[in-house]
């Protein structure tokens, strides 16, 4: 059996291939838009190991097993049939997604999507890879593409001389391969273990005629930039309320020095309900000091205390989520402020109602770089993801008052509860509650008798 990947003309295509046999690069990410070959380039690196290698393991990840069993897996019987590979060479165990070869290798097919009870990924760290592949990684998170990795290299890699290796296609996108892969490229500061591969359709020799033509009349400006034209900087969503490279820099903003006027804001959830975050304000400078996936009602009380008491924030300077368990805490830590984001805005003449109020003081903070926010890379991560969902939702047609996209329709784009941005707006209250004028002194005269 001869196994030939033919890139009829695609030169970025082989430049991945020569990446792929360099035992000093790691971790190489192909992305830039539709119809440069993403697909058959990755089930093609692939199989052609598992196929050449026998008992070896790899994966093709991507956020919903039903886009790879719709899209992928197409792919894959294309790619068999320009090998000539009949079914006497692998079988299909859809029971348990993965594909058996006649050499014993097998290719799981892994659904990577955001799960409450397992929101780090974790249950990818049992797995034992060779090799992996991770198909649209501009739906992924960090953490899901960290986890994926570490899988990699634990099985059979040593017998063979086989480096690690993790392939990644996308198309632009504003997550961590735009910080960590796009721009490091760009800017030539691109660790040397890894590689970023720019692709366009024009590099794709085997597309179907009009295949160009259709994606111009049929994508919006928006959409021509990036997925026509690879444009990773491009960003015309006209609802979006902050700029990403802004948001990029909220980890970085060394001018935004800590103030006096401390306080605490919290997300709340128990049980594995969404998170329980909460962070501690100095000024606009706030730390996560809170990050938990599971708390009961009594210790979410008991870390509260004791983060106001070593942090030195009163309870009138700490704000909680209302729902359910904000009223429950309000009980027992009597004094704090109860956030009700429905609640009439301090500016209701603008603003629909307090949380959009307070989302857009959020945004306009973070457009203007004063705003830094203290955390590990992978709270980074998901912090950046959750910010670039402060959109705004059309005014209403009575009113054209100000409002930020529902919480519901954020949970749909990405896939989790947006709590650590929960926890950012409610620590906007303390800038857009009025600043009390304290008690006015009173003179009294000496009045003659």
């Amino acid at each position: 059996m001869i196994i030939e990947f033919d890139t009829h003309g695609n030169e970025k295509q082989k430049e991945v291939c020569l990446h792929w046999i360099d035992n000093s690069v790691t971790d190489i990410t192909y992305g830039g838009s539709k119809g440069s070959g993403k697909s058959y380039l990755g089930v093609s690196l692939i199989f052609s190991d598992a196929l050449t290698y026998p008992d070896t393991f790899y994966f093709i990840a991507r956020k919903q097993l039903i886009d790879l069993r719709k899209y992928t897996i197409p792919t894959i019987y294309e790619v068999f049939e320009k090998w000539s590979l009949t079914q006497d060479y692998f079988r299909y165990q859809g029971n348990d997604n993965y594909f058996l070869l006649y050499n014993k290798s097998r290719v799981y097919l892994l659904d990577a999507r955001y799960m409450p009870t397992d929101p780090l990924y974790q249950r990818f760290g049992s797995m034992q890879m060779t090799r992996g592949w991770i198909e649209e990684a501009g739906e992924f998170s960090l953490d899901a593409k960290n986890n994926l990795q570490a899988s990699i290299g634990r099985w059979k890699n040593d017998k063979y001389g086989l480096v690690p290796k993790l392939l990644q296609t996308c198309n632009p996108a504003k997550n961590y391969l735009y910080s960590d892969y796009y721009k490091k490229h760009k800017d030539g500061i691109l660790e040397n273990w890894k590689r970023f591969v720019q692709a366009l359709p024009t590099d794709n020799k085997m597309l179907p005629d009009g295949y160009l033509l259709n994606l111009e009349r049929t994508l919006t400006k928006n959409q021509k930039e990036r997925l026509l034209l690879g444009n990773w900087e491009y960003d015309d969503d006209p609802d979006l309320l902050v700029d990403y490279d802004a948001v990029c820099d909220c980890f970085s903003n060394e001018h935004v020095k800590p103030a006096p006027n401390k306080s605490i804001s919290a997300d709340l959830a128990m049980k594995g309900r969404d998170r329980f975050v909460a962070g501690s304000w100095t000024g606009r400078v706030v730390k996560v000091a809170i990050d938990k996936t599971y708390s009961t009602a009594r210790e979410i009380e008991l870390d509260l205390k004791n983060l106001m008491r070593t942090d030195g924030v009163g309870r009138s300077r700490t704000i909680a989520d209302s729902d359910g368990l904000g009223a429950y805490l309000e009980s027992y830590i009597e004094g704090i402020k109860e956030f009700h984001g429905g609640a009439t805005a301090i500016d209701s003449t603008i603003y629909a109602n307090l949380k959009s109020e307070c989302g857009y003081k959020l945004a306009e903070l973070i457009n203007k770089r004063e705003i830094k926010i203290i955390c590990t890379k992978e709270q980074e991560e998901s912090i950046k993801e959750e910010l670039m969902m402060l959109k705004g939702e059309n005014p209403d047609s009575d009113t054209h008052k100000k409002r930020i996209i529902s919480k519901d329709s954020m949970k749909a784009i990405l896939g989790r509860s947006p709590d650590y941005l929960d926890m950012l707006i409610m620590g906007m209250y303390f800038e857009v509650k009025p600043i009390s004028k304290g008690i006015r002194k009173i003179s009294y005269r000496n009045v003659s008798k």
